[in-house]
């Protein structure tokens, strides 16, 4: 997994969810997006999904059984983003 990549997430995250209280360094890979770590909610989940979708061409649908695989963490989210992206 380039850290570039992991990197890139980290400052869409923080930029585009407007988390103001959080650098690159307070989000670590293997840590919870959503409850206990970052404390996202499903508006978050949503707002990422338009994010990835502009970035880097990474279609989330809302049904998809796998989200709370895709979302389980930053890591997780990295390696369906190399593996899907378009852009």
């Amino acid at each position: 997994m380039p850290a570039n990549l992991i990197n890139e997430l980290k400052e869409m995250l923080i930029e585009g969810l407007r988390l103001e209280e959080v650098s690159p360094e307070d989000i670590a890979p293997q840590d919870p997006l959503f409850g206990s770590g970052l404390g996202l909610d499903s508006i978050d989940a949503l707002e990422i999904g338009v994010m990835l979708d502009r970035q880097y061409g990474v279609k989330i649908t809302s049904g998809d059984e796998r989200n709370p695989q895709i979302f389980a963490s930053l890591q997780s989210l990295a390696e369906f983003v190399a593996a899907n992206r378009t852009r």
